[in-house]
């Protein structure tokens, strides 16, 4: 899903897919996050059951695309009941968690572009679950 340069955060929440579903209606009707923003499923551990959406997955690259996306999770989950949580993970595990309660915009779009701007460590024993297509085999970022 992710072109050369870019990279992919995945965005989750932990109540019931529902809450996923119209965020991930929100997003795709922005004009530049759409058809970046895809429905993901992590890998399901043993002896547990894995849902039919569990994150999403937004491809984000240069040209304040994390702002972009940071912008649209603080509008959207500034319309949402006080207690929901937003956690953005990159695919190396880093991650920020917003909650609905006093988000500020422009915090959040300096996390999310940290994010993006900190760079992966080339070598991390026990990394959690990656996804099926991370990093390119070439080491790339």
């Amino acid at each position: 899903m992710t072109n050369e340069g870019e990279q992919r955060l995945l965005v989750r929440t932990p109540d019931t897919e529902d809450q996923l579903r119209l965020l991930l209606d929100w997003l795709r009707r922005d004009d530049v996050l759409r058809g970046r923003v895809q429905i993901c499923q992590l890998p399901v551990s043993s002896g547990e059951m894995g849902g039919a959406m569990d994150a999403l997955a937004v491809a984000v690259g240069s040209g304040g695309m994390g702002a972009v996306l940071a912008n649209c999770l603080s509008t959207w989950i500034s319309q949402r009941r006080s207690d929901l949580r937003i956690t953005v993970t990159t695919e190396d595990g880093r991650s920020v968690e917003v909650d609905a309660k006093g988000v500020d915009p422009q915090a959040l779009a300096r996390e999310v572009e940290q994010l993006l701007r900190r760079p992966a460590p080339e070598t991390e024993a026990g990394q959690g679950a990656r996804a099926a297509d991370g990093p390119e085999a070439d080491g790339g970022r």
